[in-house]
């Protein structure tokens, strides 16, 4: 199908404090900090983007940082549930030695299929994976984090969909946005787009009976599809809208054009463009060293800087304000 999406862009969570944010998911997990930038819809609150050296899609998580009272979220249905990261097979051992050092309980390496796979959650209780997989090997890594390049991760491998009933969430992936069912393994269909390999990956899970899954600190807010640019994005947002479903018109989030809409079973989908990019604003050298906002904000540039708490990036000599 030509204009189809080519894979995962990002997935967006909720998380609570930011500073243990950036303690895991740079520090224990090695990935670079992108963009250090503010919810767009609620300045006051951080949005933080992490991912390989620079930012490419298919390789950033991002969290809205809501603070420790933040609402707890429930996992369940209607929600995607598991974001699993890719690395090569041979970087698996590593792995077990790093989570057992920095006291991160985890189950396996248990084998699925070609896959070697180690599950744990973060401290907000986000499930996720490292995936050990041959594909891996050509996808770009961050080496910056005092972790070696051939253990690094590599971007996303998959995410997974937990479903009540998965069967209109499949007939969306594979007749709207250009997915292919590939396998099936004990109640969860796999789908892959582009070139099948990591990063283009979807589990589709049903798990009818589960509760229904609800946003707020350790559940992931929405998974974002890649499309390559602004013509391809409104090419699937027409098959978005005969498929009669409601997205959004298309909205500037600065580094990528968005489009969102739930798809039947409830989980909220992002189409996202690969351009422009987080080098819009910064140099690559530069990323997510300084708060950058975009231009509606920046005469409310001292009242947030002084409103988000400051962040120290691991192996940082020192603690900068928010803004610096």
């Amino acid at each position: 199908m030509p204009e189809s999406v080519l894979g995962i862009h990002h997935v967006t969570a909720i998380v609570g404090d930011p500073q243990r944010n950036v303690d895991f998911y740079a520090g224990v997990l090695g990935l670079r900090l992108v963009k250090r930038t503010v919810n767009f819809d609620d300045p006051q609150t951080y949005h933080l983007y992490f991912g390989d050296e620079e930012g490419r899609p298919g390789s950033i998580m991002t969290f809205f940082p809501w603070g420790s009272a933040g609402r707890r979220g429930r996992q369940g249905t209607g929600q995607t549930a598991v974001t699993s990261f890719a690395v090569r097979p041979e970087a698996i051992g590593f792995w077990v030695e790093r989570l057992v050092k920095r006291g991160v309980a985890f189950e396996g390496p248990t084998r699925r299929g070609d896959e070697l796979v180690l599950s744990f959650r973060d401290h907000d209780g986000l499930m996720l994976e490292i995936v050990g997989h041959p594909g891996a090997a050509t996808r770009g890594a961050w080496a910056g984090a005092g972790i070696a390049e051939e253990h690094a991760l590599r971007g996303f491998h998959a995410v997974t969909l937990w479903e009540e009933r998965g069967d209109a969430t499949e007939r969306l992936l594979v007749d709207t946005l250009g997915f292919r069912a590939v396998s099936e393994t004990e109640g969860t269909r796999r789908f892959a787009a582009g070139d099948g390999g990591p990063g283009t990956l979807v589990d589709v899970r049903t798990v009818g009976g589960f509760l229904r899954g609800l946003d707020g600190v350790g559940a992931v807010h929405h998974v974002a599809w890649r499309v390559a640019d602004d013509d391809a994005e409104l090419a699937v947002r027409r098959r978005v809208i005969a498929a009669e479903l409601s997205p959004t018109p298309v909205i500037d989030r600065q580094y990528f054009h968005s489009v969102y809409f739930r798809e039947p079973g409830g989980v909220l989908f992002e189409l996202a463009t690969d351009v422009p990019g987080f080098a819009v604003d910064e140099p690559t050298a530069e990323l997510g060293t300084s708060l950058k906002l975009p231009e509606r904000y920046e005469p409310m540039r001292a009242q947030l800087e002084q409103a988000l708490v400051p962040l120290h990036l691991p192996g940082s000599a020192l603690t900068t304000p928010a803004g610096a």
